[in-house]
C-alpha cells in the first residue's frame, strides 16, 4: 500500500522568500504529525529544474499524495513536471498573504489558481486547501482529504466474497462488476455457498471451537449445546479460512432460504462476528452494502457500522428505525442489555442476535447504483436515540436532521436502495470528499 505523502513546497525567488519559509517550516512539522512517511526536499523548490532533481529521488510507486503548496505565486510548469512523474492525487495548498497594504509578498492565491486550473485541464486527481496550517479548518481539510485517499487506496484494493447469489428479487443486491471495479474499485471473488455448507459441517470441534469462545466472550446466552452454535461455528470458521486464503477485506452473504434449509441456521451471528472482527458482512448478498460498510468503517478509525432496512417512521421525534433479521455487530449494542443470543424473528432457529442499538451520533450511508444513474452516494446524519428496542432483532431509531417525511418521500422518489450502513461517528465531510474524488454525484442529508 502507498503511504508516503509527497511535500512540494513551490516559490519564486522574486517573491518574499523569507515570509514563505515561515509557511514551509511550519507546514513541513505538522504533515509530520499526521504522517509517517513525508518525503519532501531540503528547502523551497523555486525553479523546474531544481524539481525535476528532486522529483527524480522519488518513486511514483510510494506516494499517496503529492501535498503541492504555493508558498507563492509560480506558474504551471511546476505542476506539469509534478504530474508527468506522480500520478498521485495532488492536494493544491495556497497560504494567505502575510499583510496588506504595499508590495504583494506571496501571492499564493493566484498560484493556486493556476495549479487547479491546469490539473482540471489535464483531468488530473486533484483537491484545494485554502490558509495557514496553524487554521484547524487547514488542518481540518487537510486530514479530511488524506484519509479520503487513503479510503480510495483501499477500495482500489478492495476484493469482496460474495457468498452464493443474490435472493429472488433482491436486485438491489446485485452489481456490475467491470463498472464497479473502473468507477470505485472493488473486485468480486465468487464463493460457492453450498459447497461452503459441505465443507464446513465437517470441521471436527478442535478446529471451531475457537470460534464460540470469541463470540463468548462478547454475547449473552451462547449454549454450546445448540446444534445452531456449533453450525455457527463451522460455516465461520470454514468462511475465515477462505477469507485469508483468498485475501477477501468485505462479505455479502445469500442468507436466505438456503441458511435455514440446508444448514439448519441463521447467517446473522456469522455477519455479526466478521463485522465485529473487521470484515464487514452484508446479508442479502448486498454487494453494495458491503462496500458502504467498508467504507464507513475505514472513514471511522475502525468503528463497527450496521446495515440496515428502514422500517418505520415516527414524526413525533423526526426519526426512522432502521431494523434488521438479528445481525449487528456485538460491540453495537446498547451498554444496559448487552448483545444477546436469540432466534430469527420468522423463522424462529438460531442463532441470532437480540439487541437495540446504543444511542450516539451517526452517518448513514448508502453506495446506491442503478443502471440508468450509475452510481451515486447518499449521506444522512442524525442522532441514535435511547429507546426501547422496537422490534425482535437487531434495531436503532435515528433522530434525523431534515425533515423525516420530506426525507422519506425524496428517498422514494430518488429509488434508493433498501439498506442503509450507519456507523458511529460524523464522516458527513469525508464521504462528500469521497463522492468529489470519484466523481460520483452525491445526495446529502444534513443540516
Amino acid at each position: 500500500m502507498k503511504s508516503g505523502v509527497l511535500y512540494l513546497p513551490i516559490g519564486r525567488k522574486t517573491f518574499d522568500l523569507e515570509a514563505a519559509e515561515i509557511q514551509w517550516k511550519k507546514t513541513s512539522t505538522y504533515l509530520k504529525q499526521v504522517s509517517d512517511n513525508v518525503i519532501e526536499p531540503e528547502s523551497i523548490i523555486t525553479s523546474p529544474d531544481e524539481l525535476e532533481e528532486f522529483l527524480g529521488t522519488v518513486s511514483n510507486e510510494s506516494v499517496l499524495a503529492t501535498v503541492y503548496q504555493s508558498v507563492t505565486f509560480a506558474d504551471a510548469e511546476f505542476i506539469q513536471q509534478t504530474i508527468n512523474r506522480m500520478k498521485a492525487p495532488v492536494i493544491v495548498w495556497s497560504v494567505r498573504e502575510p499583510s496588506v497594504g504595499g508590495r504583494l509578498r506571496l501571492n499564493s492565491l493566484t498560484g493556486g489558481n493556476s495549479t487547479c486550473h491546469f490539473l482540471r485541464s489535464e483531468k488530473h486527481p486533484y483537491s484545494f486547501v485554502f490558509g495557514n496550517i496553524d487554521e484547524s479548518q487547514v488542518q481540518g481539510k487537510l486530514r479530511t482529504q488524506l484519509s479520503v485517499l487513503r479510503v480510495i487506496q483501499r477500495l482500489q484494493k478492495l476484493k469482496i466474497g460474495v457468498v452464493g447469489e443474490y435472493p429472488p428479487g433482491f436486485f438491489f443486491s446485485d452489481t456490475n462488476e467491470e463498472l464497479l471495479e473502473k468507477k470505485i474499485g472493488p473486485k468480486i471473488e465468487s464463493v460457492d455457498l453450498y459447497e461452503a455448507f459441505e465443507e464446513s459441517v465437517k470441521l471436527p470441534e478442535s478446529k471451531y471451537e475457537n470460534m464460540i469462545s470469541r463470540a463468548e466472550k462478547q454475547v449473552i446466552g451462547i449454549n454450546r449445546k445448540d446444534e445452531t452454535i456449533k453450525r455457527f461455528a463451522q460455516f465461520s470458521t470454514y468462511m475465515e479460512d477462505k477469507i485469508q486464503e483468498e485475501e477477501i477485506s468485505a462479505l455479502a452473504i445469500r442468507c436466505w432460504p438456503d441458511f435455514f434449509n440446508k444448514l439448519g441456521a441463521a447467517a446473522c451471528s456469522t455477519l455479526s462476528q466478521f463485522t465485529e472482527e473487521g470484515v464487514v458482512s452484508a446479508c442479502e448478498s448486498d454487494i453494495h452494502g458491503s462496500i458502504s460498510m467498508f467504507i464507513l468503517r475505514e472513514l471511522a478509525d475502525g468503528e463497527a457500522p450496521y446495515l440496515g432496512d428502514m422500517v418505520h417512521i415516527n414524526e413525533a421525534s423526526n426519526s426512522a428505525v432502521f431494523w434488521h433479521c438479528g445481525a449487528g455487530a456485538y460491540s453495537l449494542a446498547h451498554p444496559e442489555t448487552g448483545a444477546q443470543a436469540g432466534v430469527h424473528p420468522n423463522r424462529k432457529m438460531g442463532f441470532t442476535l437480540e439487541f437495540g442499538l446504543k444511542p450516539g451520533a451517526v452517518t448513514l450511508l448508502r453506495l446506491s447504483y442503478t443502471k440508468t444513474d450509475g452510481y451515486r452516494l447518499l449521506i444522512m446524519r442524525g442522532k441514535a436515540l435511547n429507546t426501547p428496542q422496537p422490534f425482535n432483532g437487531t434495531s436503532v431509531e435515528v433522530e434525523l436532521e431534515t425533515d423525516i417525511n420530506e426525507t422519506l418521500y425524496s428517498l422514494m422518489e430518488e429509488g434508493f436502495e433498501p439498506h442503509y450502513a450507519l456507523v458511529y461517528a460524523d464522516v458527513v465531510d469525508e464521504v462528500i470528499e469521497l463522492g468529489r474524488q470519484l466523481d460520483v454525484e452525491t445526495v446529502v442529508y444534513v443540516n
